[in-house]
């Protein structure tokens, strides 16, 4: 990988980190997907940065349960969730139909990208 590349990897992966810790204080702001571009794209350019995201004590388990898979319990309340607060926000609050049809297009895709994640059996408790 080119230097030129690598560092504007390691930028955006800190960009990315920045604005899910925001995310975590911020209503609406997504905190894992922003982790887990900055893992990603930390992973392409320093293993020393991914290593240490990872490996943070709050930070690193939003990438490790991720990396676990969801339960099909857990898949189903973020679904259901997801499409309560998109058909809320498309017809309570926004009155621009194309703008509704994007929302509703991207309730689409995350759901196809969560239906897609991987599985995990549910944890037994002793």
């Amino acid at each position: 990988m080119s230097r030129m590349k690598r560092v504007l990897f390691i930028f955006l992966g800190s960009l990315s980190v920045s604005l899910g810790l925001i995310g975590i204080v911020v209503p609406g702001l997504p905190t894992t997907s922003f982790l887990l571009l900055g893992a990603y794209l930390y992973a392409r350019s320093s293993k020393r940065l991914y290593d240490a995201l990872l490996n943070h004590k709050y930070l690193g388990a939003y990438i490790k349960d991720f990396q676990k898979g969801m339960s099909v319990r857990a898949k189903i309340r973020a679904i259901v969730l997801m499409w309560t607060m998109i058909l809320i926000s498309a017809f309570v609050f926004i009155e621009i139909d194309y703008v509704r049809y994007i929302l509703i297009g991207v309730g689409v895709v995350g759901t196809i990208v969560m239906s897609r994640l991987p599985g995990r059996k549910p944890e037994i408790e002793e």
